[in-house]
């Protein structure tokens, strides 16, 4: 039976609490991760518990962690997110960059000392609600990635995002890893014992595979976007160059090519990037609202090619999937759920979910 919002919401804090996490921190990161999950980003959700219970038992991430501002001028902001999970951080550092917007035009934050922050595109939706132009991206922990033409590993999923508000309140929202798909992916199709799909994966020797354990345990890689240099890998290779500069290099965070990136005895060191745009900067805010609905709606009413699939743009999956969630419940995955129970017994959380 899918959990009600509500329920998998109030599971995610129980549980966070449970390993000492501050009631209004608690609060954020669970409102971060079931939005994830309310909006089908099932990758970023209630799944990546089990990965941070053990970031937790490692010391790599701390629970009671507050984020603290290291550098700050009219439009700009640097944070240290303390060493603890990124949520927390991250909605701080983007509060921060929307005020900055509202009085200066823009507004912009970097976050160092962080960790996984959960789906990018909670954090430039928070600009986009505002009447902002939002972008987010981050750097990762994990190296599982190679470049083109490359048989090491150097690089993460890297993701970042894009979020415009417009007229008829549907925002435009681009979320996405420079991977082929995000490494949750392939980490829910492990859950449940699955094999990835073509192109997903590569084998130690740069070979196609459908072993979803491949990247994370037998020295295989996750593609970049693109999925082969003949398919223009290095599109998404380059992308992730770009979000590690913009979150790591601004920052001052490790970068990810550094050997001590996952060898830092205590807390993690992720940098995130933000940024909020005024469009009022250029024209009346409701011109730039009305032009962005005009062209969203032109890109709809496309003739698809197959009747049954309508032409959409960015983020209406997700609206429609947190429609249907709303109503009839997130569903978890037995293999996740039976994660989740543990979990909770081990951190003497109540069990919500059933």
């Amino acid at each position: 039976m899918p959990a009600t919002y509500a329920n998998h919401r109030a599971q995610i804090k129980a549980v966070l609490l449970g390993w000492g996490m501050p009631d209004d921190n608690a609060d954020i990161t669970a409102e971060v991760l079931s939005w994830a999950d309310l909006h089908g980003v099932d990758s970023h959700g209630i799944s990546m518990l089990p990965g941070y219970d053990g970031l937790r038992r490692s010391g790599r991430a701390k629970m009671d962690a507050r984020p603290a501002v290291l550098k700050e001028t009219p439009v700009s902001v640097l944070v240290d997110g303390g060493g603890g999970l990124g949520h927390v951080p991250g909605h701080f550092a983007m509060s921060a960059a929307i005020a900055k917007a509202k009085t200066a035009g823009v507004g912009i934050a970097s976050v160092k000392h962080s960790a996984h922050f959960g789906a990018a595109g909670f954090y430039s939706l928070m600009a986009a609600k505002q009447g902002l132009v939002g972008m987010a991206c981050t750097s990762a922990s994990g190296i599982q990635v190679a470049p083109t033409f490359g048989k090491q590993a150097r690089l993460g999923t890297d993701p970042w995002s894009f979020a415009a508000p417009s007229a008829d309140g549907v925002p435009f929202l681009l979320d996405m890893a420079t991977t082929t798909v995000a490494a949750g992916r392939i980490r829910n199709k492990a859950n449940e014992g699955l094999p990835t799909p073509d192109g997903w994966v590569l084998d130690a020797d740069g070979n196609p595979s459908n072993d979803p354990l491949i990247a994370k345990e037998k020295g295989g890689f996750l593609t970049s976007l693109g999925g082969s240099p003949e398919n223009s890998s290095y599109k998404g290779y380059g992308l992730a160059v770009m979000v590690n500069i913009l979150a790591c290099c601004l920052s001052g965070a490790t970068l990810v090519t550094d050997p001590m990136h996952t060898k830092k005895p205590v807390g993690m060191d992720i940098g995130h990037f933000f940024m909020a745009i005024d469009p009022g900067l250029f024209l009346e805010s409701d011109d730039f609202q009305t032009s962005v609905s005009t062209f969203m709606a032109a890109l709809r009413a496309t003739q698809p090619a197959d009747p049954v699939r309508p032409v959409m743009v960015a983020g209406d999956p997700q609206w429609a999937t947190a429609t249907i969630r709303m109503d009839t419940g997130i569903p978890v995955g037995a293999g996740l759920l039976n994660q989740l129970r543990q979990i909770a017994q081990a951190a003497a959380a109540p069990w919500l979910l059933e």
